[in-house]
């Protein structure tokens, strides 16, 4: 089974690139994951973000600490199990912490999702989540946890709690692509995917709203970059609940398709 797994979708300049990506490469994959909290213009996801990823070719959407930053999210969770938030939330949250779906090639995929609580706001334990996530979905199938997270330490340490158990623990939110894929006891890893938005800014963001508040501490209202983006992305290969093959995907809105033969990787 071939999996996508697309890092942080950032505004328009993301949703586009994500179309574009999957226009070529859907065929590739028998299923395709993103992280969309920040799709609606860099705070949280709207319908309109929702129904576009959907339509490209996502899936499951995933979201992490911008999940509730539109008036909309909370009856769009309730809505549809393909848009899951972190299970870390409290009880009574909104949504779900996990699903589990049917993929192409005829079988079924769980994918999850924790929040760490390193340097984020106060949540459940994302250790007690994921192995909640990886409980449910039984002893057969794929297992997917995205672990939304600022530490680097916290991810690396959920990825060896979850070795082999998990077939993949992936980490968002820090929006910037990571070298560190692996593959231990048939569990892919890889501390983050980074961001599917414009590379040059700051995390998605213009760089003189930013700049103006490093410099003055005074406040300043951020704005999504504009300008053509980078899709960033993980390639998985699975066997069962193992994985064989992570591959880092890197590409430039506009320039040709790499080929599977051009991307970063570990395989078995």
């Amino acid at each position: 089974m071939r999996v996508l797994f697309i890092g942080d979708v950032y505004g328009p300049p993301g949703l586009a690139a994500v179309q574009a990506y999957l226009r070529a490469e859907r065929d590739n994959y028998d299923f395709v994951i993103a992280n969309g909290e920040n799709c609606a213009g860099g705070f949280g996801i709207t319908r309109a973000a929702f129904r576009t990823l959907r339509d490209a070719g996502v899936d499951v959407v995933t979201m992490g600490n911008h999940t509730f930053d539109q008036p909309e999210a909370a009856e769009l969770l309730e809505e549809t199990p393909r848009l899951v938030r972190p299970l870390t939330y409290p009880r009574g949250t909104p949504g779900v912490g996990f699903v589990t779906l049917p993929t192409r090639d005829g079988s079924r995929i769980t994918v999850g999702q924790v929040m760490g609580r390193i340097f984020m706001e106060a949540m459940d334990d994302p250790f007690e989540a994921a192995d909640a996530i990886v409980e449910a979905a039984g002893p057969e199938g794929p297992v997917i946890i995205d672990v939304h997270a600022e530490a680097t330490s916290e991810k690396r340490v959920l990825g060896y709690h979850l070795e082999g158990r998990a077939s993949a623990v992936i980490g968002t939110h820090t929006h910037v692509q990571t070298a560190d894929e692996a593959l231990r006891q048939g569990t892919a890893s890889i501390t983050d995917v980074g961001m599917t938005g414009v590379e040059y800014s700051s995390i998605g963001m213009r760089f003189e709203e930013v700049y103006h508040r490093m410099r003055t501490k005074q406040p300043r209202r951020f704005r999504p970059a504009v300008g053509t983006a980078t899709l960033c992305a993980v390639a998985l290969t699975l066997e069962g609940r193992r994985a064989r093959a992570i591959e880092r995907i890197r590409w430039h809105a506009g320039s040709p398709i790499p080929s599977s033969h051009a991307l970063h990787g570990r395989r078995t």
